[in-house]
């Protein structure tokens, strides 16, 4: 995981006729356009983070290593570790 760019100019292509903001962008940037309308809905200088998991958290080929075939659960235990952080393990 690292910190992805917010570009402004992606916050065009969430514009809506019917909505306040949509919740689709651009096919390419996906993750950024993600963050972009998530953004959105936090409040000025609020700590947040979007984990972008969609993509790696089925797999359809077999299974290797601690990776399952099909749910994978992906980013549970980098979930499981920054609650424990949280809380001074």
């Amino acid at each position: 995981m690292w910190p992805m760019p917010l570009p402004e100019e992606l916050r065009a292509g969430l514009k809506s006729s019917v909505a306040d903001i949509a919740n689709i962008g651009e096919r390419f940037g996906g993750a950024l356009s993600a963050g972009i309308f998530l953004k959105e809905f936090v409040a000025e200088g609020t700590k947040w983070a979007h984990l972008d998991i969609a993509g790696p958290a089925f797999n359809e080929a077999d299974p290797f290593g601690y990776t399952p075939k099909g749910g994978t659960g992906v980013a549970v235990r980098t979930l499981v570790r920054i609650a424990e952080d949280l809380v001074g393990r």
